[in-house]
């Protein structure tokens, strides 16, 4: 995401002939900027805005803004800077959480992966985040892959990130839900914190994506997640998910059934 060259930003690449390419087309997803630099704000615009089935419909330069931009505009993923003055990226996510029943996607933008900020982002329901210094087709491929809710954005850097946000001893496992969890839901959290999308669970799973749907839609609500990143993050927090190992906690806080995860994707490497 080189910012300082908005001027000499690619053509948007032809249409490649895909269904999802037709319906971006005819519904663009609509972003909000969210920074206190008008730079940056400037150039992520002019980087969007020239992106098939992408539409920045606005701005606003702090977090105390967002709130009545996302009424104004009602944006689909909002692009918000994690480190504003007034009221900086969490508190503007927890916001947006609590006071509207349909809050957009969250990506969060940072300068630097491992910010603890980042990590208390994505506790208050941030969707994923991104580096400021991202390629511009990494950016793009962020949006439109929140927008569709469908898969964790970016799940070895979240899991990176969970390493260096080690669960406290005290593993309060009842609070979240996560003890309600059946078999089923279990695994399915896990293959959610691999990244896997709902029609990849169920081909795992041998099972309708109807069915996946469900276990993911009860895996939100007994751990008391916004979204899948949030139920994976707060999965991580608990000690119920255990990064770097692909084990999920026993019932007595102890480690279970022990997996190791393979290796993801290009996508997510790339924020090493």
């Amino acid at each position: 995401m080189n910012l300082p060259h908005t001027a000499h930003a690619s053509p948007a690449p032809a249409p490649s002939g895909d269904p999802s390419d037709a319906d971006a087309a005819a519904a663009p997803v609509s972003v909000l900027v969210v920074d206190d630099e008008e730079l940056t704000r400037a150039g992520l615009r002019a980087l969007l805005s020239v992106q098939p089935g992408l539409e920045v419909v606005g701005e606003a330069s702090d977090g105390t803004e967002v709130l009545r931009r996302v009424r104004q505009w009602h944006p689909q993923v909002v692009l918000m800077d994690v480190r504003m003055p007034r009221l900086d990226g969490i508190e503007a996510t927890a916001l947006l959480r609590a006071e509207l029943s349909r809050p957009p996607k969250v990506i969060v933008i940072t300068t630097f992966e491992n910010d603890s900020y980042v990590w208390d982002a994505l506790l208050a329901g941030a969707d994923g985040f991104i580096r400021k210094r991202a390629p511009v087709a990494q950016l793009v491929q962020a949006v439109r892959l929140v927008a569709s809710g469908d898969c964790l954005l970016f799940p070895e850097a979240v899991r990176r990130l969970a390493a260096q946000h080690p669960a406290p001893p005290a593993r309060d496992v009842g609070s979240t839900g996560a003890a309600a969890l059946t078999v089923r839901e279990e695994e399915t959290l896990r293959l959610i914190a691999r990244g896997l999308s709902n029609q990849q669970i169920a081909q795992h799973m041998a099972v309708r994506p109807e069915t996946v749907k469900t276990h993911v839609g009860n895996v939100l609500g007994k751990l008391h997640a916004d979204n899948r990143t949030h139920a994976v993050v707060i999965a991580y927090e608990t000690g119920v998910l255990v990064p770097g190992t692909g084990a999920s906690a026993g019932p007595d806080g102890g480690e279970g059934r022990r997996r190791r995860w393979p290796r993801l994707g290009s996508a997510a490497q790339q924020l090493s």
